[in-house]
């Protein structure tokens, strides 16, 4: 369990495009977040408390496919101590992934090391995470302890259920909830997937990205709660996971204001429960600790 009023952002970006060049930010739309993020900006921004807690304790995602990144960001978790582990990248599909990952691991910085991402989201193989290759790799991350964040879009939900049934030993977390449709309010397939994949009980949920999924300029508390609703239905308090997708989210509205309405999500929800949701869920699964977590996921 987590510290007492704590609140843990479990999934946010840093960037800094002299280093790592960003080639998605060159997409129309992204002008607002195409500069540089660190974590100093994040303190900056996100000054909103979300039921009586301000942020202590952050989790920080690769962007790019890119191991360069990831030692990067294993030597900034290594400096600021707002950061209590990280999510990288290796190729899973390599044949030396576990040589890589435990390369990765014996650095100095390796302890911070808590879970690799792929941006399935981005491939056109809609069995991508069931090459053999791939599921390889992802033994290799299992068998050294480590977690694996799932990014697809709805659509590509029936991979995660398989993933979750072919590797039940993979801790696994459902970034951005899937990426329901909430614009377009279609969400119908995206729930029957949610809910088979919530039957496995190895896998946990992000609510992250979902105003970046809605209307940028008018979404409301209504356009996010059917996904809340299901999410809270099909996962349970204790695991979800508060997520706010800084500084992508600042196409939307930003960190306080994500912020702002998940506090109003929670006004139904009990005070354990809300502890899971804001840093319990999170603790638990990226092996935090008050002393910034230097035991690795389990």
């Amino acid at each position: 369990m987590s510290d007492t009023r704590k609140l843990i952002d479990s999934h946010h970006h840093v960037w800094n495009l002299g280093h790592h060049p960003q080639p998605w930010l060159d997409e129309p739309g992204h002008e607002a977040i195409r500069r540089n993020f660190s974590p100093h900006k994040l303190r900056s921004a996100a000054t909103r408390t979300i039921a009586g807690r301000r942020l202590e304790q952050t989790v920080v995602v690769q962007c790019v496919t890119s191991v360069p990144e990831t030692r990067d960001l294993l030597a900034l978790a290594h400096s600021d101590p707002l950061i209590g582990a990280v999510v990288g990248w290796a190729d899973l599909t390599s044949a030396s992934i576990g040589d890589v990952l435990d390369d990765l691991r014996g650095g100095p910085d390796g302890r911070y090391l808590r879970a690799l991402r792929h941006l399935v989201q981005g491939e056109t193989d809609p069995g991508w995470l069931q090459q053999p290759s791939v599921e390889r790799g992802l033994r290799a991350v299992q068998d050294r302890g480590l977690a694996y964040d799932v990014l697809v879009r709805s659509h590509q939900l029936p991979q995660a259920i398989r993933l979750a049934e072919r590797l039940p030993g993979l801790a696994l977390v459902l970034d951005h909830a899937g990426k329901p449709s909430v614009a377009r309010g279609e969400l119908d397939d995206w729930e029957r997937g949610i809910r088979l994949l919530a039957r496995h009980t190895q896998v946990r949920c992000k609510v992250s990205g979902l105003i970046t999924e809605a209307d940028h300029a008018r979404w409301t508390i209504a356009d996010i709660r059917p996904v809340w609703d299901v999410l809270l239905s099909a996962f349970g308090p204790d695991r979800l996971m508060f997520g706010s997708d800084w500084p992508v989210c600042l196409l939307a509205g930003g960190w306080n204001h994500w912020a702002s309405a998940v506090e109003e999500l929670l006004l139904d929800c009990s005070a354990s429960e809300t502890e899971a949701i804001l840093a319990g869920t999170a603790a638990a699964f990226y092996g935090l600790t008050p002393d910034r977590r230097d035991t690795p996921c389990s």
